[in-house]
C-alpha cells in the first residue's frame, strides 16, 4: 500500500508541476494540543490549483500526510463548475472527493475521512473589480459510493459550501478558506461541520522581493464531528492550528 501512495504521490506531483498555483507546507498542532489526537500525523503537503477558463472553472487540491518513514495517507478533491449566466455569477457544480491511507485500519480516522463522494449542485460567485475579494456559495447533493474496506454503505447526503478570498494592505495579506456543512446521520446531530480559514503574508509584496513568491502563514481547522481521536470518535470540536509556508507559481 505504501508502494501505491508513493506512486500516488510522484504521479500528482508530475502531472501539476507545470500547472499548480501553489504548494503548501503545514506542520499540524494538534497533537501538541489535545491529548487524544497525540496520533494524529504533524507534516501535510497541499498542491492546489485553480484556472478559470470560458465556460466556467476547474479547481483540485491533493493533500499527502506523512509519517516519520514517508507518506502515510493521500487525499483529494476536484471540481469543475459550467457556467449557467453571462456574468458568470451562476454556474452548475460538478465535484468528486476520494482518497487512499496506509494508517491503522483498526482506526476509523482515514477510513471514515477517505470514504469516496460525489457531488452535484449549483454555485454562485462573486468578485471585485479588481479580484482582491472572491467569495462563492455552493449548494449541493452528495452520494457517499460503499467502502467494502470499512463495511461502509452507499448513502445520500447533501452539502452546503462557502468559499472566500480577501487580498489587503496592498497585497501583503491573503485572507482565505471555506467552510463545509453536510448531512451525515452515523454522527451525533447527525451533521459534519469543517472550516480551514487561512492567514497568509505574501513576500513577493515587499520591496525588492519580487521573485520569492513565498507565503509564510497559518491554517486553523475548525471542525465538529469530523476530526477521529485515539479513541476512534468523531464527536467533539476541536480548533487545530498549522504552521505553514505556500510557494505560488
Amino acid at each position: 500500500m505504501k508502494q501505491r501512495l508513493l506512486m500516488l504521490a510522484a504521479f500528482t506531483v508530475a502531472a501539476v508541476s507545470g500547472f499548480a498555483q501553489n504548494v503548501q507546507l503545514h506542520y499540524d498542532l494538534g497533537r501538541s494540543l489535545y491529548n487524544d489526537l497525540s496520533e494524529r500525523q504533524s507534516v501535510t503537503t497541499t498542491i492546489e490549483l485553480f484556472k478559470p477558463d470560458r465556460w466556467g472553472s476547474t479547481y483540485f487540491f491533493t493533500d499527502l500526510d506523512y509519517e516519520s518513514d514517508g507518506v502515510m495517507g493521500a487525499y483529494w478533491e476536484i471540481s469543475r463548475e459550467f457556467n449557467l449566466s453571462a456574468n458568470k455569477q451562476w454556474a452548475a457544480h460538478v465535484e468528486y472527493d476520494g482518497g487512499v491511507s496506509t494508517g491503522r485500519m483498526d482506526n476509523s480516522y482515514y477510513g471514515n475521512r477517505f470514504q469516496q463522494a460525489a457531488l452535484l449542485g449549483g454555485a454562485w460567485n462573486w468578485h471585485s473589480a479588481d479580484f482582491s475579494r472572491t467569495f462563492s456559495l455552493q449548494a449541493m447533493y452528495k452520494y457517499y459510493f460503499k467502502n467494502a474496506h470499512k463495511d461502509m454503505r452507499a448513502f445520500n447526503s447533501f452539502q452546503a459550501t462557502a468559499v472566500w478570498g480577501i487580498n489587503f494592505a496592498k497585497g501583503l495579506c491573503t485572507f482565505s478558506g471555506f467552510a463545509d456543512l453536510w448531512y451525515d446521520q452515523s454522527v451525533r446531530g447527525h451533521y459534519i461541520f469543517l472550516s480551514e480559514p487561512q492567514f497568509w503574508v505574501n513576500l513577493d509584496k515587499l520591496k525588492g522581493w519580487d521573485d520569492v513568491h513565498l507565503s509564510l502563514g497559518s491554517e486553523v481547522e475548525l471542525s465538529n464531528n469530523f476530526v477521529w481521536n485515539n479513541q476512534g470518535e468523531n464527536n467533539k470540536f476541536y480548533a487545530i492550528p498549522t504552521v505553514a509556508a505556500k510557494w505560488t507559481f
